[in-house]
């Protein structure tokens, strides 16, 4: 989210250009803006470069706290009366599933056996055109429309549920000059400059992300070899894409040919699954009111461990077509929320 004026603590955008890797004026609503400042305010103590090993209990199945590695190396133990996870789908999973004990064999809160499993991505497709005349695309936010003329299921395109066309602006001059090198549009010798005129300013597309399904078979297992420099099992992670997301991507890729074409593109470029895509964890950990078939109940509580409570993209139950950032926040508002409930200590019980 970005603001056209001042507020509360972060700027107004002024359109320096893509804000993928930050924003130097202050106008993006990243977390260290808005929600952090707010947090320290109120008293809360941040320890960074932390790692935290696993999560205790006490004769009750209860939450006790947390080991954990401080930056040196050095081992704490933090008493907790409520444990929060925020660690998305890969890192809570790894923590819960190495949180074992006589009481919890497989793993915290994994009575149900699903921790670590029906992990999601997002598949993406990156469609791009250009175009003779100059495009001032480069300047201000990526992300300008949207579209979700294909995000419902409609059987007769061949694959379930399906995925939002997010139209971008184009590349700066750093950008533009990487990137076409690494598609082939931009060669070395002397043809260099004059290809690079035609590419800088002269490109638009697209990306498209696709809903993924939930799939057990997808998952977050603690490896049996690789460990991190404290002996922490590393996450291992199997996915496959599955033929319902390639059909989907297939079909985003032959609907953004035909629009660039129509707007007019001479050159088209697309690559699906892009190879560095994929990035939103979602899945190891979700949410229901069966015990059997989730991990956490409606309010983020874990089924099993009654002040364990999770807020990250790990209880979702599909990925949905859209970027997950705000409704991971929602949700954990809304868990937040429902702790902070009058006689919610007689509910931990």
């Amino acid at each position: 989210m970005r603001s056209s004026v001042d507020y509360e603590g972060y700027a107004k955008c002024t359109n320096l250009g893509h804000c993928t890797s930050g924003c130097a004026q202050g106008a993006k609503a990243s977390t260290d803006i808005t929600y952090w400042p707010a947090a320290i305010r109120a008293g809360v103590e941040l320890r960074t470069r932390c790692r935290v090993r696993e999560i205790t209990t006490n004769e009750h199945g209860m939450t006790s706290g947390v080991v954990y590695y401080e930056a040196d190396g050095v081992e704490q133990f933090q008493p907790a009366e409520v444990v929060i996870l925020a660690c998305n789908a890969v890192g809570t999973a790894r923590i819960l599933l190495n949180s074992v004990s006589a009481r919890f064999p497989t793993g915290l809160a994994n009575s149900s056996g699903l921790v670590g499993k029906n992990l999601m991505f997002h598949p993406y497709a990156r469609i791009a055109g250009y175009f003779d005349e100059m495009l001032d695309g480069y300047r201000g936010p990526g992300n300008c429309i949207w579209s979700q003329e294909f995000y419902e299921t409609d059987q007769s395109r061949g694959f379930m549920r399906g995925y939002t066309f997010e139209f971008s602006r184009g590349q700066g001059p750093v950008m533009a000059a990487v990137d076409g090198m690494q598609i082939g549009r931009l060669p070395w010798g002397a043809e260099h400059h004059r290809a690079y005129r035609k590419l800088f300013c002269h490109r638009t597309g697209m990306v498209a992300i696709c809903e993924d399904l939930p799939e057990e078979h997808n998952t977050v297992t603690l490896d049996p070899v690789l460990k991190d420099s404290k002996g922490i099992p590393a996450p291992k992670i199997t996915y496959t894409l599955s033929a319902n997301s390639r059909r989907m991507l297939d079909h985003a890729v032959a609907r953004a040919r035909e629009i660039l074409r129509a707007a007019g593109a001479y050159d088209l470029w697309y690559e699906a699954p892009i190879p560095g895509g994929g990035w939103h964890l979602m899945g190891t950990a979700r949410m229901g009111t069966d015990r059997a078939r989730s991990v956490v109940n409606e309010w983020g509580r874990s089924h099993d461990v009654k002040n364990l409570f999770i807020v990250d993209g790990s209880i979702f139950v599909t990925s949905g077509g859209v970027n997950p950032t705000r409704t991971i926040q929602a949700l954990a508002l809304y868990v937040a929320d429902s702790i902070k409930q009058p006689g919610h200590a007689v509910r931990l019980r």
